[in-house]
């Protein structure tokens, strides 16, 4: 298979290398530095395109790929208040798009954990629930992705809580939630792949559920995973598609 990669930073670079060790061959890659190379013809030389660019550049990005007709899987976030449009465009266009916050088989597994838990304590008034995460200092969107999933996991199987609120710690802004909010606590500190915490409390007793990423690594192989997927596939999905 021939892969196109859009973003080529830490995440881009562990990608390629899951990618050759599957036997597939990287045919594009874009940087920041080369942006004027990706093109309708480069693209069309894909099967597939992997996208882990920003979200300053990601939306380019897809219409990019659908122009040339190349199924495009997008692992970066940031954008999801564009998704229905993107979404739209994937339909009216016969595209394939595939995205998901996470694409680690741990956080897919950790989101129908999530679900599930959300369902049962919704019974439980008594339990305050708010969802921490922490990333490294390098990831550009807040909260993340996965934080997002997670919290949207909750606003819709707990009656209670109605929209998520993010604060990022650290910051001099300190927010104060409305019982049917349900906050979301971002930190930022260095070199942390990422880890994210379910949190029900009461006066008696907590509850917690808790995803430690230990590297890049698994996000990277489900990211090519889900491309070997995609291929020859037409339609919009997400990640949880895979796992069903």
């Amino acid at each position: 298979m021939k892969i196109a990669l859009l973003g080529y930073g830490k995440m881009g670079q562990i990608i390629e290398k899951f990618a050759l060790e599957r036997g597939h061959e990287i045919v594009l890659k874009i940087t920041i530095d080369n942006q004027e190379e990706l093109t309708r013809q480069n693209l069309k030389a894909a099967d597939v395109a992997i996208d882990f660019s920003t979200p300053d550049s990601v939306l380019n990005n897809i219409n990019a790929c659908f122009d040339a007709h190349v199924p495009v899987v997008v692992g970066t976030t940031g954008w999801y208040g564009k998704l229905q449009e993107i979404k739209n465009e994937c339909s009216s266009s016969n595209n394939a798009l595939l995205y998901g916050s996470n694409f680690s088989i741990g956080v897919n597994l950790f989101f129908k954990l999530n679900q599930t838990l959300a369902k049962l304590m919704n019974k439980y008034p008594a339990y305050e629930v708010q969802v921490e995460e922490i990333h490294h200092t390098q990831k550009l969107d807040s909260p993340s992705g996965t934080a997002i999933t997670l919290a949207e996991g909750i606003v819709d199987n707990v009656e209670r809580k109605t929209e998520w609120l993010n604060e990022v710690v650290g910051t001099d802004v300190e927010l104060f939630p409305k019982p049917e909010q349900l906050l979301i606590e971002s930190h930022r500190i260095e070199n942390i792949p990422g880890t994210h915490t379910v949190i029900y409390s009461s006066e008696v007793d907590d509850i917690e559920i808790k995803h430690t990423a230990h590297s890049r690594a698994g996000f990277a192989l489900g990211a090519v995973v889900a491309a070997e997927w995609l291929k020859d596939k037409t339609g919009f999905y997400s990640i949880t598609d895979i796992f069903e």
